[in-house]
């Protein structure tokens, strides 16, 4: 049995999946972001269980399958934006379409429906939100980070930055504010 399970898109998030799953005694043979394999299938009453004990901490078991392809979608995008150490680079549109083997388009339609925000746009605001980590590390350069993300030039990168904040992200990095948003808030 495969659950599909939204807000789930960090190594902390799967080490609290994980203890609610301990906590009733459910084994998985496999877990990532947004998603665990069973090797049972859960009863009415496990799942109703196991269902309000994660909504309790911030999670939410996915039942239609509209929106099982939408977290799907979501935590391909963040694993590969925030996850990657050695980010490949990729054509989103063949990335998606290949491991959710679907047509890129209908994913793009079925997302944009129901999310309000293009693939595309979520894309770059997890990419800049990314950014921000990078520069609040403090331990590359612009010209390093854009490099890293995939940007074709510093230009590239700091334009879409201030297209996206408001600000530059010289301006970021000088600010006292820390304005990052986390994952699943993006």
């Amino acid at each position: 049995m495969r659950l599909v399970i939204k807000n789930m898109v960090c190594g902390r998030c799967e080490m609290a999946v994980k203890n609610e799953l301990d906590k009733l005694g459910v084994p998985f043979l496999d877990m990532r972001l947004g998603e665990v394999t069973l090797d049972r299938s859960l009863g009415e009453k496990e799942k109703r269980e196991l269902s309000e004990n994660l909504k309790n901490i911030g999670f939410e078991l996915l039942d239609d399958k509209t929106s099982q392809t939408i977290e799907r979608i979501k935590n391909l995008i963040v694993t590969l934006v925030h996850h990657e150490e050695a980010r490949p680079k990729v054509n989103l549109s063949t990335y998606l379409a290949a491991d959710l083997n679907q047509d890129y388009s209908a994913l793009s339609n079925l997302f944009s429906e129901n999310e309000g925000v293009t693939i595309e746009r979520f894309f770059i605001a997890q990419k800049i939100e990314r950014v921000k980590e990078l520069l609040l590390y403090n331990e590359l350069t612009l010209s390093e980070i854009a490099y890293q993300m995939h940007y074709s030039t510093v230009g590239h990168l700091s334009n879409q930055f201030k297209k996206t904040t408001g600000i530059t992200p010289t301006q970021f990095k000088q600010s006292n504010e820390v304005k990052r948003k986390q994952i699943d808030e993006v």
